[in-house]
């Protein structure tokens, strides 16, 4: 099958100075449709909070660019945007490191919310997990992780900003497309590399990478 190039195959990056010399053949910015740019630019123009989130967002990375740390810019992210109440969809693996991060929250007086991934308590095999694919075999009750939950929570509790704290591949991305309010990412699960999932891109090319086959190394 054949692969359209896309911006993962540009080396020149042109895009962030507006080079349009260095522009590759297939560059997404020298051929984007024109009514789908305007449409864009009248998102952030016309649409209130879009355009607030965008000119904070920008706001920040300005400032401080390589000096914050993300749960630093998520904190000045809330406070420049003036969110009343923030939620949290947190893993319940991840409690300890949630409630150190409501702690820094509330010392700063932030209000916030947190629910924890097994709300509910309904066992996997409800939605048709068979007891193989359970963690504990079927060996008592297991309880699945409930994200649309989450989001309906958080939605029912009035909060205006979300946060996702370690939820799995796939649960985050039922809670983000249920979530009612604006939502980012703060702690991405990886067990095995102590939640750094780019440190298996970082050694890629080493002994120890698990992608030799993919990258011919």
């Amino acid at each position: 099958m054949e692969m359209k190039c896309s911006c993962a195959d540009c080396a020149a990056l042109a895009c962030r100075s507006r080079d349009e010399s260095k522009y590759p053949a297939f560059c997404l910015t020298g051929q984007v449709d024109p009514e789908r740019l305007a449409q864009a630019v009248a998102a952030y123009q016309e649409d209130e909070l879009l355009g607030k989130i965008a000119r904070v967002s920008a706001g920040i990375e300005g400032e401080f660019y390589g000096r914050l740390t993300r749960v630093e810019e998520t904190i000045e992210f809330i406070q420049r945007m003036g969110f009343r109440k923030v939620g949290i969809a947190s893993c319940v693996g991840l409690m300890n490191e949630t409630r150190t991060f409501v702690k820094i929250l509330r010392a700063r007086e932030i209000d916030c919310y947190v629910v924890g991934c097994k709300i509910g308590a309904i066992d996997k095999s409800e939605i048709g997990i068979p007891d193989t694919l359970k963690l504990n075999r079927g060996c008592g009750h297991e309880s699945m992780c409930n994200p649309i939950l989450q989001a309906l929570e958080l939605a029912a509790q009035g909060t205006d900003f979300n946060i996702v704290i370690g939820l799995c591949v796939g649960h985050d991305t039922l809670f983000l497309k249920h979530s009612q309010a604006p939502t980012t990412v703060m702690i991405v699960k990886d067990r095995v590399l102590a939640h750094n999932p780019a440190a298996a891109l970082y050694t890629a090319n080493s002994m120890y990478s698990r992608f030799k086959k993919e990258l011919g190394v």
